[in-house]
């Protein structure tokens, strides 16, 4: 049976709470909110046109929205090897794509899906809890060390530099994509994200991508995140694993 919704902020209250309590320092800006991009950057990081989508039944409905991109310079530097897999992806991503099995989407991609985001600021860690498959991540503001194993939210160390939240992010597997078009990545992953606060509502957001298995260089994304401010606003659950049951298991899913 499938569960009913509740509002994230009941489901982890006890979780948020002990974030909360231990607030951010005063000369740190406080991010804690609810973010979401508003951009096609989950059809393609790159500028791209309106295409038709996999079911001419549906119209328009699952048609793909043009964008301009938000790769800095505009191309993703692949190596020739592994252009091959970027092609066979693009061909089946509309079976293929992790997103559609409801995988937890990996960083930096979770945080520009087409679903919100709430930071939980605190002083030694902070917290980012994404409404897609209930995925969550911890920064950890104090170095522990080494990843114990990789995983799908990778290893997250953060620090401050000046007012800009600088997050370095490893130990990531290789089962998500980047993006609905078939862009990837390997276990070598290494993604280094920037969070600096334009406006109180803006949040400038920043990810520079290496992975020497895939890409020739390291290469950089860049948008802005805006903040929910409805008065009742709120993270709600999107437990989509019973939407993907059928792609998950084929026929003994349905």
């Amino acid at each position: 049976m499938i569960e009913r919704w509740q509002p994230r902020a009941t489901v982890g209250a006890a979780f948020l709470l002990a974030f909360a309590a231990n607030a951010q320092p005063a000369a740190s800006p406080n991010l804690s909110g609810i973010w979401q991009a508003l951009n096609t950057a989950n059809w393609d990081l790159q500028a791209h046109a309106a295409e038709a989508g996999p079911a001419a039944e549906l119209g328009a409905l699952v048609a793909v929205r043009p964008g301009p991109g938000v790769v800095v310079g505009g191309d993703i530097p692949y190596l020739p090897a592994a252009l091959e897999q970027r092609r066979w992806n693009r061909e089946h991503r509309w079976t293929a794509d992790p997103e559609i099995k409801c995988f937890m989407p990996g960083v930096p991609r979770a945080n520009y899906l087409p679903h919100p985001f709430q930071i939980v600021q605190g002083t030694d860690a902070i917290m980012m809890s994404y409404e897609f498959a209930d995925a969550v991540r911890i920064v950890h503001m104090i170095d522990p060390g080494p990843a114990p194993a990789d995983s799908w939210m990778g290893w997250n160390v953060g620090r401050w530099e000046g007012d800009t939240l600088v997050v370095d992010v490893t130990a990531q597997n290789a089962d998500t994509w980047l993006d609905r078009s078939g862009n990837y990545h390997s276990n070598a992953l290494r993604v280094v994200e920037r969070y600096t606060l334009r406006e109180p509502n803006i949040l400038m957001y920043e990810a520079t991508i290496e992975d020497p298995e895939v890409f020739s260089r390291p290469w950089t994304i860049r948008m802005p995140l805006y903040r929910h401010v409805a008065e009742n606003a709120q993270l709600m659950e999107f437990k989509c694993i019973p939407f993907a049951e059928s792609v998950l298991y084929g026929e003994i899913g349905r």
